[in-house]
């Protein structure tokens, strides 16, 4: 198949777009390397992908109708596997515009190529932070979530209703997939993982928020990407699918793991629960293993063995 993918630069886009090269896909992938964390770690991912004669590059805001009109014009994209958002819960408290315009708007600007050239799969990331201060666990695609805590949940969760929109008026087959808190090789800077690991290492306290308190569900990246192409090959209607680990841990337990794996132990310092964060993420799974056949492989352990291994080795 022939695929566009936004965001092949980022973390979840980069293994994305290296796991449709290696089955054989052909890769358009679009990236406006913006600087919300170092564009070095972006193109060091883009020069991982290797020489490949199957992969294209466009170096391309999403909110540039323009430029993306002409790539669908001159391709026949079998599916938009759309990763591409200005991400963060606490960045939106602090530049709440950049989400409206990269979230909502170039996210609409999608839906409008794929819809004018009758692209048949529309991929859509979302996130579990849609589902707010929901208290009712595991987290069900069939849960209300009319209530987001942060400004880049209530932009994903208004991405999901147009894709309902878009596929009710015009048949866009689009699955909505609710990404759970994803660690992995390749990791962002602003996540937790990284930070934790960076600070260590460099003898710095780091923050742990709501005292600790939290519990994650965390889902390897890996297992991410192997539910993004099973999401492209059977995307045939509307699905919100959940795609996490169903394994919640706590904060404590998670930070514990990077200590042993690091061999040193982290300086905490304690904070009260922060604005848009929500205390707990759990994925019901059920979902995704009956449409997609997925289930996650990697457990936190390895997980965040992995990611420090590839740390280590990146000299981050």
């Amino acid at each position: 198949m022939m695929i566009l993918v936004t965001g092949c630069a980022g973390f979840i886009g980069y293994h994305a777009t290296r796991a449709l090269l290696e089955r054989g896909d052909t890769v358009i992938g679009v990236d406006n390397f913006n600087d919300y964390y170092d564009t070095g770690l972006k193109e060091a991912r883009i020069t991982a992908l290797g020489n490949q004669n199957k992969f294209t590059l466009h170096k391309i805001n999403i909110e540039d109708k323009p430029a993306l009109a002409k790539l669908f014009a001159k391709n026949k994209f079998d599916a938009v596997c759309h990763l591409a958002a200005q991400a963060g819960v606490r960045y939106s408290l602090e530049n709440p515009d950049v989400y409206i315009s990269t979230n909502v708007a170039g996210t609409h600007n999608l839906f409008e190529l794929a819809r004018e050239h009758k692209v048949p799969k529309f991929i859509l990331a979302s996130s579990a932070s849609v589902y707010g201060g929901n208290t009712k666990v595991p987290f069900s695609e069939t849960d209300a979530v009319d209530k987001p805590l942060s400004l880049y949940a209530a932009t994903k969760r208004y991405n999901e209703l147009e894709a309902h929109a878009y596929h009710s008026l015009y048949g866009l087959n689009v699955y909505c997939l609710r990404f759970f808190n994803v660690i992995g090789t390749w990791g962002r800077p602003d996540q937790a993982l990284y930070k934790f690991t960076k600070a260590i290492l460099a003898d710095e306290q780091i923050d742990v928020y709501n005292n600790g308190e939290h519990k994650r569900d965390f889902t390897y990246v890996d297992d991410i990407a192997a539910g993004v192409l099973a999401a492209i090959d059977g995307c045939n209607g509307y699905e919100i699918i959940n795609l996490g680990n169903h394994k919640p841990v706590d904060l404590e337990y998670f930070i514990s793991l990077i200590e042993k794996s690091l061999g040193k132990t982290a300086t905490k310092n304690y904070l009260p629960l922060q604005p848009g964060d929500v205390v707990e993420t759990y994925a019901d799974n059920s979902k995704a293993k009956k449409l997609l056949g997925w289930q996650p492989s990697t457990n936190i352990e390895q997980g965040v063995e992995k990611f420090i291994e590839w740390y280590k080795s990146y000299g981050a």
